[in-house]
């Protein structure tokens, strides 16, 4: 059933509420299903092929998944516009191989928790891209202090309870361009789903990304098992969320200002913490003091940045 007036439904304040959260409580499990992910098949996390095989596994089935239904809504063959074909490759190449690739390695290389925390960077460098790099909005000092307070969260994090600063490049700098990857995806879509359907500038860029990373994986020696058939299950929903989640997103960037969408990623990390530690059994870590001030932190950079950034620019003006 399509949605009559999709431009007036998705500018709802409580429709983009409800679906930017739907959005975070998804992707927030992704923390700890995609380590059961791992367990369950098997997958060897020292070999990146592996990594990159499953990865791009889930991301493929969402492809399909995304591209059936859509086409089932419409009652027709969803395809994107030869002329689209282009963006459809740089999207998959940010949203799909890079952020995943970074994304399954540098979760296989450091907690649950502590990935969450970090991730929410990701609406940080966000926010930094669409003011520089497109220049959909302007910077401030507004914005500016809810950068350092999210950046003081991630350095907390990594600071750990025994003041020992702990940091990969494998496990806490990949998870970080993950979020860079992410944020500059989310502009991508912004400006893309104004040429072509949103829903087929999502599905094909999964199928393309998942299919790049699956065939980079088999290249190299990527291989995984399923243990049982409670595996098939966990693939279906890692695929079915990723889907779900940033479709729904792609939906929300295409009629509404970044901004106003990116203030409820505030509750991706906490999501993603309290999943880590109710599925991975991370209580202990979620909650020790410095974890819970670096979600707090995060949290409150992020809201700062949403919420007082645009409102001073208006006195701004108007001053």
């Amino acid at each position: 059933m399509l949605i009559k007036e999709p431009e007036k439904f998705f500018s709802k304040n409580y429709i983009v509420c409800i679906c930017a959260i739907i959005c975070c409580i998804l992707w927030g499990s992704a923390f700890p299903c995609v380590k059961i992910g791992y367990k369950l098949f098997s997958v060897d996390t020292e070999s990146v092929p592996s990594l990159m095989l499953f990865a791009g596994t889930r991301f493929t089935l969402a492809g399909i998944l995304v591209i059936a239904f859509a086409s089932i809504a419409k009652r027709k063959f969803l395809a994107p516009k030869p002329k689209n074909l282009w963006r459809v490759g740089l999207l998959a190449l940010f949203q799909t191989s890079a952020q995943y690739t970074f994304f399954y390695i540098g979760l296989a290389h450091t907690a649950g928790v502590k990935a969450s925390v970090l991730n929410g960077l990701g609406v940080f460098f966000t926010i930094i891209i669409a003011c520089f790099v497109f220049r959909t909005e302007k910077f401030n000092p507004v914005k500016l202090a809810g950068c350092i307070l999210g950046f003081g969260g991630v350095i907390l994090i990594n600071i750990g309870g025994d003041f020992s600063f702990s940091f990969t490049m494998l496990g806490e700098g990949f998870v970080i361009l993950s979020g860079l990857s992410s944020a500059i995806a989310a502009g991508l879509v912004k400006i893309f789903s104004k040429h072509d359907d949103t829903a087929s500038l999502c599905g094909y860029q999964f199928l393309l990304g998942g299919c790049v990373l699956v065939v980079i994986g088999l290249c190299f020696g990527g291989s995984f098992r399923p243990v049982n058939a409670g595996s098939y299950f966990m693939l279906l929903y890692l695929g079915f969320l990723s889907a779900c989640a940033f479709t729904l997103q792609g939906f929300l960037l295409r009629y509404n200002p970044v901004s106003k969408v990116a203030v409820f990623k505030s509750t991706n990390p906490l999501f993603g913490a309290v999943f880590s530690a109710i599925i991975l059994n991370e209580t202990e870590q979620l909650m020790s003091w410095f974890t819970l001030i670096a979600l707090v932190l995060v949290c409150a950079g992020i809201f700062i940045i949403n919420k007082f950034g645009e409102k001073s620019l208006k006195i701004k003006k108007t001053g």
